[in-house]
């Protein structure tokens, strides 16, 4: 069963047909620990639409977190940019270390939906889009489904200084989710798949997929430590890190169209504007 926000409010798809009921505030669907029983009552009384109506981001009030160097390619990755800053060991005891790096990534307002625009830094040459797997947390700290981040990143800024994160992570529209959640307490099994491709000029540019079985840590460990001395009245969504790195010649450009899938929840499209 998955969960849509829509310009005609929430739209439950089960079976792959879509269904449209009296529903409450996003805020207090997403709030709710029984939001997969609660749903499945709706669809008893539910409308069944036609289509699926024009999406918005999955995310009313809550906050986006992420979780970085939970993959050995990330480790990789940000070991290597940060090796010129004297930072490049940094992320190879984080990647070792019990305590996960976990940092705040956006507010809603940042964050763009399904066939939304990302952006990029004007002050970078040297960004990247990171395919990542979200979870939708209430605020007791309970993963009640899933859906797809992009977490957009600024590698040169990252890598001059590892202090220069908050930069290089948060900005506008530097977060993606989509394009609904994937409503469901069971974790995802460790042979799901993500794959992202680019599009430049309608040409595949980068392509590369993962699975969760490449992840160091379990995403309950990651919720553990996120809601150690922090509170979400709101829930949240945890991003919990990237497997794939594209080269370091390659940039994002204007234009380009950026494809995360990660079966049963979806396909996200973006496009870099």
């Amino acid at each position: 069963m998955n969960l849509y926000r829509t310009k005609d409010g929430p739209i439950i798809e089960d079976g792959g047909h879509y269904y449209s009921a009296e529903m409450p505030s996003w805020k207090a669907l997403l709030i709710r620990d029984d939001l997969s029983s609660f749903l499945v009552a709706r669809l008893r009384t539910a409308r069944k639409v036609e289509h699926l109506p024009k999406l918005l981001p999955p995310i009313g009030s809550q906050e986006v977190w992420g979780a970085g160097v939970t993959y050995h390619r990330s480790r990789n990755a940000r070991m290597e940019e940060s090796k010129a800053a004297g930072g490049g060991n940094f992320y190879d005891r984080i990647y070792s270390a019990e305590r996960p790096e976990l940092f705040f990534k956006a507010t809603a307002h940042r964050v763009v939906g399904a066939e939304g625009l990302v952006a990029v830094r004007e002050d970078s040459s040297w960004s990247v889009p990171e395919p990542e797997l979200a979870l939708v947390i209430t605020p007791s700290g309970k993963t009640v489904g899933y859906t797809i981040g992009n977490d957009m990143s600024a590698r040169d800024i990252e890598g001059e200084n590892p202090l220069y994160l908050p930069q290089a992570k948060v900005y506008d529209r530097s977060c993606a989710l989509g394009p609904g959640i994937l409503i469901s307490t069971e974790p995802l099994p460790k042979s799901t798949e993500i794959r992202l491709e680019i599009l430049r000029a309608k040409a595949r540019a980068f392509s590369a997929s993962t699975t969760l079985a490449e992840m160091k840590r379990e995403p309950a460990a990651l919720v553990k430590y996120l809601f150690l001395h922090n509170t979400f009245p709101n829930g949240c969504f945890l991003m919990t890190g990237t497997g794939i790195v594209p080269p370091d010649s390659f940039t994002l450009k204007a234009g380009d169209e950026i494809r995360i899938t990660i079966e049963p929840i979806g396909v996200l499209v973006n496009y870099v504007g």
